[in-house]
C-alpha cells in the first residue's frame, strides 16, 4: 500500500510518466463524470442553479482530461492505460454525500472548492513520493493547475457573495418547504 489511499495499487516511488498521465486522465474522468452525475440529480430536484454549475466543473474537468489524453498520446500513441478506475477513488470527484437535493450555488462553490483541495493535497503528495523526474514534472504542473481550479472556484464564492441575485443569507434549510401532509 502507498502513502495515497485514494489510489490502492499504484506504487508511486516506481510510477512512470505514462503511468502519471494514464493516473491523471482517469482522476479527471472521474471528476467529470461526477459532477455530471451530480448535475443530473440537482435538475431532478428541480435545483437548477447549483446543476448548471457542477455542469460548468464537468466541462472544465473534461477540458483538462482532454489536454492529459493529447499529452499523454503525443508521447505513447495508442499504448493501453495502465491505470484504472478501481486504482483510484474519489481524488478529486466531489463526495456523494456533500450533495443535496435543495443545494444553493454557494454550496455547490463549496462542494467543488473541497474536491478541488482534495486533488491539489493529492498531486502534491504524488509529487513528493514520485522518484521518477517527468512524472515529478507533471505532477508538479498538476499541483499547479489544481491551485488554478481553486483560485477559480474561490473567485466564484467571492463574485457570489457580491451578486445581489445569489444565494440568500442565512441557513438554506430554513427556505426549503416542509413536506405537505398528505
Amino acid at each position: 500500500m502507498n502513502g495515497l489511499p485514494c489510489s490502492p495499487g499504484v506504487d508511486f516511488k516506481k510510477v512512470s510518466l505514462m503511468q502519471a498521465l494514464d493516473l491523471a486522465v482517469t482522476i479527471e474522468e472521474e471528476a467529470r463524470d461526477r459532477y455530471l452525475e451530480l448535475a443530473d440529480a440537482l435538475s431532478i430536484a428541480h435545483t437548477p442553479e447549483a446543476s448548471e454549475f457542477f455542469r460548468k466543473m464537468a466541462r472544465m474537468e473534461e477540458k483538462h482530461r482532454v489536454a492529459l489524453l493529447t499529452k499523454r498520446r503525443a508521447s505513447f500513441g495508442d499504448r493501453p492505460s495502465t491505470v484504472g478506475r478501481l486504482q483510484i477513488f474519489d481524488v478529486e470527484a466531489p463526495d456523494y454525500d456533500t450533495v443535496r437535493a435543495f443545494m444553493t450555488v454557494r454550496q455547490a462553490l463549496d462542494v467543488a472548492l473541497q474536491s478541488e483541495r482534495k486533488a491539489h493535497a493529492f498531486f502534491k503528495a504524488a509529487l513528493a513520493e514520485t522518484s521518477d523526474p517527468e512524472a515529478r514534472f507533471l505532477f508538479a504542473e498538476l499541483v499547479a493547475e489544481e491551485s488554478d481550479h481553486e483560485a477559480y472556484v474561490q473567485a466564484e464564492i467571492a463574485r457570489q457573495a457580491t451578486d445581489p441575485w445569489g444565494d440568500p443569507p442565512g441557513d438554506p434549510a430554513a427556505y426549503s418547504d416542509e413536506p405537505v401532509p398528505q
